[in-house]
């Protein structure tokens, strides 16, 4: 059956598309709006405001892929779709880090998990960071509206049997579970959406809101690297690109846009970067501070019977048995959730080599994955990491702090106990010096003696956030609660990067809410100033 791809099609409509690495002298140009950045907050705000019938730049450092170049090969996937090849990792290289790098962002890449900004997290920041207006009672019509655009609905069939896992450990533990929310529509099983969805059910950026605003008249500029933000006076007057060739080294060509607003959509580490790069007003030095990653820890399982883990929906259950236990000040609690597992990204992912190393992948079909993501930013003890500006570009600066290790210890428990009960026969938590655990009393023992430490502990994240955190205090806040800069009148951020702490939740629909409310008030004003 041919495969419907929206983005030749639009291609040969005439989609006004400009692939920067095919220019061969600069270009100028000129929009209501300059979004930077295509992911979940430049895809909502930039269908939005077309549809407000302004006239908008979107302009990405990626290449715009579509399904057909989708082929379900990691060693293609990673280098083509991910920063850094996939390999991007914090400055003492301890944390790796995925985001994708692809027209539609990580929403390209990401495995479809949907989830509402938890009540606990918006009561924090209301509390403790000054955001107002942002309770889930005035953001549930816009996690409504963005649920029904998106195709965003609970998952109805079975589970694979590596979330299926995480599902019977739940229920023999009398432990709280969910069925996830998934972005997809007409979704064929495959378990590949790490690597960009070959049939175009995932709703993604990439094949829902970016195909939208082409269609509405909106410019595409891909792979244009943003350089600086020009300013004067209070108000941003041009972005300053750079071209990148094919294989995204820069060239000497630049482009310059000019709009009469600005919105960074660029995410957590790239929109503080070229804040910092740019040289605009941070009077209390809060850009690329406070950067959370929801750090992961992973445990390997081996089962009797295949898992098969590299099929199916990578996640449809979850568990918040242990993420909110001790309140949102409290221990820094964990979710419980599975990857799915590929070759490359659990080798990548594991320790060992030589004989260790092929003894795991022997086990590959019958290996059970689970993973617990750490709830960071509302303890004092946990303050997230800063992002930097170096020679070559950023680098982000992440301790893991004794507040982390103990949480990871205790959540190394619970995933063990959480394997052994749902019938595996060994559990290997993912850290130097560990072995395969044979029984639960076993893995209680050792875990709670085991050395947890930096790059001996694999730890990784595909959440990164804050770093530009929303707020009405000024003392701790780039942006107001609407995502409007305090510094600039004519600038706003919509990402990741606005949140001013991590969100225990997978984060995607909690952008897409928030662009969607942000967008819309912007493009009334906007569009009422264009009137007047």
């Amino acid at each position: 059956m041919a495969i419907q791809d929206p983005i030749e099609e639009g291609l040969a409509s005439g989609w006004k598309h400009i692939d920067a690495s095919q220019l061969s002298e600069g270009r100028t140009l000129e929009a209501d709006v300059v979004i930077v950045g295509s992911g979940a907050g430049g895809g909502v705000a930039a269908e939005i405001l077309t549809q407000a019938g302004l006239s908008v730049i979107i302009v990405e450092g990626g290449p715009l892929k579509s399904s057909n170049s989708f082929n379900m090969e990691e060693r293609r996937a990673y280098p083509n779709l991910y920063h850094q090849a996939a390999g991007m990792k914090t400055k003492d290289k301890a944390i790796g880090i995925f985001q994708g790098r692809a027209v539609g962002g990580s929403t390209t890449v990401n495995w479809t998990t949907s989830i509402r900004t938890p009540e606990p997290a918006l009561e924090f920041w209301a509390k403790e960071k000054s955001v107002t207006d942002l309770s889930r009672a005035e953001l549930d019509p816009w996690f409504q509206k963005m649920e029904e655009r998106l195709n965003i609905s609970k998952w109805e069939y079975e589970p694979n049997r590596n979330n299926q896992a995480l599902k019977t450990g739940c229920e023999k533990l009398g432990w709280d579970f969910t069925v996830i929310k998934r972005n997809v529509k007409g979704c064929w099983n495959t378990g590949y959406c790490g690597m960009g969805c070959p049939v175009n059910a995932k709703q993604s950026m990439l094949v829902t809101t970016i195909p939208s605003a082409l269609d509405l008249g909106a410019t595409l500029v891909s792979r244009a690297k943003v350089i600086e933000l020009e300013h004067h006076n209070g108000k941003i007057t041009g972005v300053k690109a750079q071209a990148l060739d094919e294989q995204l080294k820069p060239t000497a060509i630049e482009l310059n846009l000019k709009a009469k607003h600005y919105i960074l959509s660029a995410g957590a580490i790239h929109t503080p970067t070229i804040l910092m790069r740019s040289g605009t007003d941070d009077p209390h030095q809060l850009l690329g501070k406070r950067t959370f990653l929801h750090p992961t820890l992973l445990s390997g399982a081996v089962f009797s019977d295949p898992i098969n883990a590299h099929s199916g929906a990578p996640q449809s259950i979850y568990s918040d048995e242990f993420v909110w236990r001790d309140g949102a000040a409290g221990e820094l609690g964990y979710k419980l959730e599975v990857p799915p597992v590929h070759p490359i990204l659990i080798s990548s992912k594991t320790i060992g080599y030589g004989k260790s190393h092929a003894a795991l992948m022997e086990n590959f079909n019958q290996l059970q994955v689970t993973i617990a993501l750490v709830r960071d930013g509302f303890h004092p003890d946990s303050q997230g990491g800063q992002v930097h500006l170096t020679d070559t570009g950023f680098a982000l600066d992440y301790p893991l702090t004794d507040a982390f290790w103990h949480s990871a210890r205790r959540a190394f428990a619970s995933m063990a106990e959480l394997q052994f009960a749902a019938g595996a026969k060994q559990v290997l938590p993912i850290s130097e010096g560990v072995s395969y655990l044979n029984s639960w009393k076993e893995a209680k023992s050792v875990i709670a003696d085991m050395e947890l430490a930096p790059l001996k502990t694999v730890v990784a994240s595909a959440h990164v956030m804050g770093g530009c955190a929303m707020g009405e205090d000024t003392k701790i806040a780039m942006v107001d609660s609407h995502g409007r800069s305090h510094y600039y009148e004519n600038l706003s951020v919509m990402d990741g990067s606005i949140f001013p702490t991590s969100l225990g939740a997978n984060p995607q629909l909690s952008i897409y809410g928030m662009t969607a409310r942000n967008a819309t008030k912007l493009a009334e004003e906007l569009t009422a100033s264009s009137l007047a």
